[in-house]
């Protein structure tokens, strides 16, 4: 009954306002910024909209959100708020909308998991430069700040994947003000600051983790001249060489300002705030969000809302620094981790909810298991670069203490409403398989992997090992495949003691830049050794700002500057998809073809000779 009562006692007003009306129901004749969204308007700290815009009002601002805008009508929704008083802000969602939108073959999605419904007709392409476009066309004397994961990967000279093209920073085409990449609670308050005291959005030109637009700058000690984007354009060399300075400084602790021409003008990249402090972190996630949907989408299904309605984020960052994966360039390495207490309070806000029935469905962030660590001298930090802090071995410097972890999920379990709390996120297994110098950390790692695997798996625990060739393995930035075996071990280990009838889940990808037809023929053998049809697969999809995408369009790795074979036209990826299905009759002729050509028959036999049961 409770529950009910807490759902009953919200009000409209406690959502951030959509419309005009919900703006007059406040009292409010002016806005200070409205936010335009690419997402359905979910109030819950795992939408970047919502952050941004609860952000702003914990500073006092008048804020609305115009989630979804129509761009093909009379653009009414563009102008239903008019214009604000400080600037508009642009999210074009939590997914990169090109991923979001189409395949890996570039086919339309059939749901956009974002969207009530999940239709698929609610977004443009490139939503950040659309909705940028037609703001400045309103309302040309108003400041317009992108944000977002769209914007953040597009802040310099990127490839796009879609267009088959090299394009310039996303601010020329969108014709914005300013750009704000990676978590932007911090550089939009020092903007509304700046504007505050009078400043001109164009001459705000230090603020961190923001890209301006000059004609020119003021020389300074340090900064990265990148190759211009017109030579890039040229030269793909060129292209790969930037991109080396780019993730470098996307990873330091004190970077520095990255500076490329791009057709007559500067494309200024500020270097990031530090990473965030566990009070910083602990006040955006505490601000005063429902966790629910806008009560317009009522009755309606928003499958990305369904995914973590009862989940819990734990922490910000990645040093895993896998070469497909964005969280690099936008979060960065470092990990700033919310307080217990912090956490416990949100779970708590959980259980609360009228459809909460026990169970927490993910305790987790980028990679479930990195919450609480950092380098154990933080001077030696400060002097690195490397994009990864476990690869290509793990760092001696880092304290993967698994002990905050297990006293977290032990501290959740405790909780009287929590049935079982999941980890859903995806586990570095090699952070437990490793053998640490300091026997600490060996048995922090022994007891994490023995209570996540006995309490919180639901029935299925999915991690990544991606491929089995040591090539493709070296070029993804993931460890070697006997890692995986070596936890595939102790899980099967741990399950059998326990009597328990859980499922490891490998994740694989096909077609990423190194890996050959034979090297998905032999990932197939191994898979069919292993007892694995394997379901969680992928076809690599280039991304901007990753070295797996800089690396497809360059032919180059930016790191050696040699050539490196990808896979790229449709008959070479669906060479190398094939062998993911390898246990389906309707591939097993034509894989007997392929594997003939490859004149690999001591692979057909291992496949489908008669006592492999195919």
């Amino acid at each position: 009954m409770q529950k009910f009562l807490i759902l009953l006692t919200l009000n409209l007003t406690d959502w951030l306002p959509t419309t005009k009306k919900e703006v007059e129901q406040r009292g409010w004749d002016e806005l200070d910024v409205i936010l335009f969204s690419g997402d359905a308007y979910v109030d819950h700290p795992s939408f970047g909209a919502a952050v941004i815009g609860r952000t702003l009002k914990a500073l006092g601002l008048k804020v609305a959100i115009v989630p979804q805008p129509n761009w093909r009508d009379d653009l009414r929704d563009f102008k239903k708020l008019g214009k604000p008083r400080l600037f508009f802000a642009i999210s074009a969602g939590a997914m990169d909308s090109m991923i979001n939108k189409y395949t890996a073959n570039k086919r339309l999605r059939s749901e956009d998991a974002y969207t009530p419904d999940a239709r698929i007709d609610l977004r443009p392409d490139y939503p950040t430069i659309v909705y940028s476009n037609i703001l400045k066309e309103l309302f040309p004397e108003t400041p317009v700040i992108l944000g977002g994961i769209e914007a953040s990967l597009r802040r310099l000279s990127h490839y796009d994947y879609w267009q088959d093209k090299l394009l310039p920073s996303i601010l020329l085409p969108a014709k914005a003000d300013m750009l704000v990449y990676g978590a932007g609670e911090k550089p939009i308050q020092a903007i509304v600051e700046a504007l505050e005291k009078g400043e001109n959005i164009q001459t705000v030109d230090t603020i961190p983790q923001t890209v301006i637009l000059r004609q020119n700058i003021q020389p300074e000690k340090g900064n990265i001249q990148l190759f211009s984007y017109e030579d890039c354009l040229k030269d793909k060399r060129k292209q790969a060489e930037n991109f080396k300075h780019i993730e470098e400084e996307s990873n330091k602790m004190h970077a520095s300002r990255l500076v490329q021409s791009t057709e007559n003008r500067l494309v200024v990249v500020n270097p990031p705030y530090p990473p965030m402090t566990t009070g910083e972190i602990d006040a955006s996630f505490d601000l005063p969000y429902t966790r629910l949907p806008h009560p317009k989408y009522k009755d309606k299904r928003i499958p990305a809302y369904e995914m973590i309605r009862h989940s819990v984020n734990i922490h910000r960052g990645c040093f895993g620094g896998c070469a497909f994966c964005t969280i690099s360039a936008h979060q960065g390495k470092f990990i700033a981790s919310r307080s217990k207490k912090s956490i416990l309070r949100e779970v708590k806000k959980v259980t609360q909810m009228p459809d909460f029935k026990g169970y927490i469905s993910d305790l987790g962030g980028p990679s479930a298991n990195m919450y609480g660590m950092k380098g154990k001298d933080l001077a030696i930090c400060a002097q690195c670069k490397k994009p990864s802090c476990i690869f290509p071995v793990i760092c001696k410097n880092l304290n993967a203490d698994h002990r905050p972890l297990l006293e977290l999920y032990q501290a959740v379990d405790k909780i009287p409403e929590v049935k079982k709390s999941f980890i859903g996120s995806g586990v570095r297994y090699d952070l437990l398989v490793n053998q640490y110098e300091n026997g600490e950390l060996n048995k922090s790692a022994r007891d994490y992997t023995q209570e996540l695997i006995q309490k919180h798996v639901s029935g299925r625990l999915k991690v990544a090992p991606e491929h089995t060739s040591p090539q493709t393995l070296q070029c993804i930035r993931k460890p070697d495949f006997s890692t995986f075996r070596q936890f595939k071990k102790i899980f099967d280990k741990i399950n059998r003691e326990g009597n328990l009838k859980q499922q490891l889940i490998p994740y694989f990808m096909s077609s990423h830049p190194a890996s050959e037809e034979i090297d998905m023929a032999e990932l197939a053998v191994i898979s069919k050794e292993l007892n694995f049809q394997l379901e969680q697969i992928q076809d690599f999809t280039p991304t901007p700002m990753t070295l797996s995408t800089e690396i497809f369009y360059t032919g180059l790795h930016p790191y050696t500057l040699k050539p490196i074979y990808t896979a790229k036209t449709q008959a070479e990826k669906l060479n190398q998809r094939q062998y993911f299905f390898w246990y389906d009759p309707h591939y097993k002729q034509q894989i007997i073809r392929s594997l003939n050509k490859l004149k690999r028959p001591d692979l057909i036999k291992k496949l489908y000779a008669p006592n492999g049961n195919r």
